[in-house]
């Protein structure tokens, strides 16, 4: 896969996997969404395979749905890791 593709795909996951994820996650930057969604489509398609998925003629809906899940639990992550929102969480004093 070219490294342009996994850019886009990434860009375009990352925004899914922030529409879907749970809580607040608005309080990321543009760029970590992005960060996570590239690295929901290569965790995500590294679990379907891992899972015996081996592509279909098409367009594999499975596969791309497995790399918004995988997105979207990373926004989840980097949210509470680093979410900008300090009225709740572990970073509060």
């Amino acid at each position: 896969m070219e490294i342009i593709g996994v850019i886009v795909a990434g860009i375009i996951i990352g925004l899914l996997g922030k529409l879907v994820a749970p809580g607040d996650k608005d309080n990321i930057p543009i760029w970590l969404t992005i960060l996570c969604g590239i690295g929901g489509v290569i965790v995500g398609w590294f679990v379907y395979t891992a899972f015996g998925g081996n592509g279909s003629d098409g367009v594999d809906w499975v596969r791309w749905i497995v790399a918004i899940v995988c997105s979207a639990v990373l926004v989840v992550i980097a949210s509470t890791v680093t979410g900008r929102n300090r009225k709740s969480g572990f970073l509060h004093h």
